[in-house]
């Protein structure tokens, strides 16, 4: 009996021994960070040296270099590059449109516009009435009115989600399919409202895909007060737009993800991924999206170092190619993955901006585990987050083929600010705050440390 009352307070008396030790431990590292930490040094090279690394682009090849020659000095067990092949889209030149007419009379109201990613040249400008839309709903009633004319869709977020993705989710359909959803009825040409909650005119670009069955007809984004003001007119009167792209492919580039790697020293066949992705749109300089989630990245991996930290289980850091138009890095990671037998555990990414840390999203494989992370919560409250149900990235969603029990997880910010600024001008160094960027390493650390000492089965 007096063996038994012994063993059940020794349990809960280990556990809190453990705790100490990781309260510990964390804090070293947040406190390495903090005080000595490179992110932000590290992106105001990405970000000023090299700038906009659209994929295919001589300045993606470039961060590349550039983040393979930081690791390498971080010295870890080993960095390498996989190599992959990327879509090279073109721009091409300066997208422009205009209003033209309002019921026959003739005017020039020039729109702030981008042409979306991957949306092909107009040959030629482009002139038609409009025809505005609230939905794709909208679109269906009135299909018989779409032969011949600019389609808009007043894709704006719905702000009364105070989730800002879930707005994002919902107004992407537009940005994605709506070129190939108008051209599918006649349309000569498409404008979305830009994927924003910011109250500015900067357009917002980001990917667009066609439809093969339909003609690939051009498709812009237009800012946001423009945006507003060309739906307002558009319903009491009759407008003539024009429109003109010039975007174009090249041949897939070479390009590479670059993988820095400790090696596990009690289960180095468990492999846990931390990353986020080194290309960005032609127009920024992609400090949010995603120069925060590489800098945070391979913050994570200096500190490791300096803190001179044996990993229990093999921990990679990933800068990935192409998320932005293609999705071509994550997938080739993946795939070398599954070819030869690895087994992954674990994947964090960080790709929703440099913004202050609110959560770290975990997908757990069922209740009970998640039950099990959240165990860990009072270890990340201090530095500003909890453990919340769902996550993970695009990047390193693919390893679900390759595992179907891996649990990924996501970095979360605060999103509030986060589209003002996603696929516009608007996106630089001077945009990201020193110590947000910074608590979210510590976060990610946190979470990483954790699984790793601790694994997902427990």
């Amino acid at each position: 009996m007096r063996k038994i009352f012994l063993c059940l307070f020794a349990l809960p008396m280990m556990v809190q021994a453990q705790s100490t030790s990781d309260s510990t431990t964390i804090k070293m590292m947040s406190d390495e960070i903090m005080r000595n930490g490179k992110a932000y040094d590290l992106l105001r090279e990405l970000t000023k040296d090299i700038g906009g690394r659209l994929a295919g682009s001589p300045q993606q090849q470039n961060a590349a270099i550039w983040g393979k020659r930081h690791m390498e000095s971080f010295k870890p067990d080993q960095v390498f590059m996989q190599a992959c092949k990327t879509p090279n889209w073109q721009r091409g030149g300066k997208d422009f449109s205009a209003v033209v007419a309002a019921d026959g009379k003739a005017m020039i109201d020039k729109l702030e516009v981008l042409a979306l990613g991957n949306s092909l040249s107009s040959n030629g400008l482009v002139e038609a009435d409009l025809l505005a839309v609230a939905n794709f709903d909208e679109l269906e009633k009135r299909k018989d009115e779409v032969k011949g004319k600019i389609v808009y869709y007043h894709s704006q977020f719905d702000p009364t989600n105070i989730q800002t993705f879930k707005s994002y989710g919902e107004a992407g359909a537009y940005r994605r399919a709506g070129a190939s959803r108008a051209a599918k009825y006649g349309a000569v040409g498409v404008m979305i409202h830009s994927l924003s909650t910011a109250p500015d005119n900067s357009p917002h670009t980001g990917t667009m895909v066609y439809d093969e069955a339909y003609p690939k007809i051009p498709a812009v984004a237009v800012g946001p007060n423009d945006a507003k003001k060309l739906w307002n007119q558009s319903r009491n009167k009759q407008l003539r737009v024009q429109m003109q792209t010039y975007g174009f492919f090249l041949p897939d580039a070479d390009e590479n993800n670059v993988v820095a790697e400790i090696k596990g020293s009690e289960f180095p066949n468990e492999i846990i991924t931390i990353g986020g992705h080194l290309d960005s749109w032609d127009v920024n300089e992609g400090a949010h999206d995603d120069g925060a989630g590489i800098v945070q990245t391979m913050e994570i991996l200096r500190t490791m170092k300096a803190l001179n930290y044996k990993p229990k289980r093999t921990i990679r850091f990933v800068l990935f190619a192409n998320e932005e138009n293609g999705m071509r890095g994550g997938n080739k990671y993946a795939e070398l993955a599954k070819q030869n037998n690895e087994q992954h555990v674990f994947a964090l990414e960080s790709d929703a901006g440099g913004f202050t840390p609110r959560a770290i999203g975990i997908s757990a494989t069922s209740p009970e585990q998640f039950k099990k992370f959240q165990q860990w919560a009072s270890l990340l409250k201090p530095y500003g987050t909890e453990i919340t149900a769902g996550g993970g990235g695009a990047d390193i969603g693919p390893l679900k083929n390759v595992n179907t029990s891996i649990v990924l997880a996501g970095l979360v910010p605060d999103s509030q600010r986060y589209f003002d600024l996603h696929h516009a001008k608007t996106d630089v160094f001077e945009n990201v705050n020193k110590r947000e960027l910074l608590l979210g390493a510590v976060n990610m650390a946190a979470i990483v440390y954790l699984i790793d000492q601790y694994g997902t089965k427990f």
